[in-house]
């Protein structure tokens, strides 16, 4: 066989490989979206809300796809949207709280109308978009902390429809962007996103505000962890240690199924 031949085949060969190669890799963050939970509801949904808020991610630098993280303040009653271009986390969009039960102060009872406070975390089996509430995600409580507190209750979600019995209730409106940024988060290879919830910015003159709580040592747990994103704009990694939080690392490494720069 000619030599030139023979050295045509084997680089025709290579080329076809690393296509081949390339576009499976380029595809793979698709193809994991089918573990998301979906419904035609949801497709519509998606469809009508991703024009509307691209325009707006691009205006801030952001896009579809990129990691998430959630923190919700009870007073003022915000949620904070945030997003990871590669090198840290930045605010994306604060978006009021339409409804949430109860008072500062965490979840103790099944049936205290009461919203958690903490550290909590959602993978794609949490998020549920065929809720009576119109879309929603389960923020995880009770976490390994309430557990070990012996609190009780669960499907504490953040959802639609404006009305809340111990959830974090948005206009629909508001969580169809929050919920599409998620679920194409995930879809992309974001294992879980942070959810962090507090009774307020736990700052200094705060903390010295609602001393006087009966919560106040409970707060002063979760302030580490507040303190550390705002020092680093990178999630901490939080652990419960003799059944309490603690800051376990400051720069966590990111849970991703592939280097979502690549989308940017």
């Amino acid at each position: 066989m000619n030599l030139t031949y023979r050295y045509s085949s084997l680089c025709k060969g290579l080329l076809f490989f690393s296509i081949f190669t390339f576009a499976a890799s380029w595809a793979a963050p698709e193809a994991f979206s089918a573990d998301l939970p979906s419904t035609p509801k949801l497709a519509t949904v998606l469809a009508k809300t991703k024009p509307k808020i691209q325009q707006e991610l691009q205006d801030k630098g952001f896009a579809v796809g990129q990691p998430i993280f959630v923190r919700i303040f009870k007073i003022p009653g915000i949620l904070e949207l945030w997003m990871n271009k590669g090198r840290g986390f930045e605010l994306f969009k604060s978006y009021k709280v339409c409804n949430y039960s109860g008072f500062p102060g965490p979840k103790v009872n099944e049936g205290d109308w009461q919203s958690p406070e903490g550290f909590y975390s959602v993978s794609a089996e949490q998020l549920n978009p065929n809720s009576q509430y119109h879309l929603a995600f389960d923020v995880g409580y009770p976490n390994e902390l309430d557990v070990a507190k012996h609190r009780t209750g669960s499907l504490i979600m953040v959802h639609g429809n404006c009305q809340s019995v111990g959830c974090f209730a948005m206009t629909d409106g508001r969580i169809e962007e929050i919920y599409l940024l998620a679920h194409e988060a995930l879809a992309r290879g974001q294992e879980k996103f942070a959810v962090h919830i507090f009774p307020f910015a736990m700052t200094p003159k705060n903390m010295k505000k609602f001393a006087a709580s009966p919560w106040i040592k409970f707060w002063e747990s979760l302030e580490p962890g507040f303190a550390a994103f705002e020092q680093s704009k990178q999630v901490p990694e939080i652990a419960v240690q003799n059944g309490e939080y603690v800051v376990a690392s400051r720069v966590p490494k990111l849970a991703m199924k592939h280097n979502f720069d690549q989308d940017r």
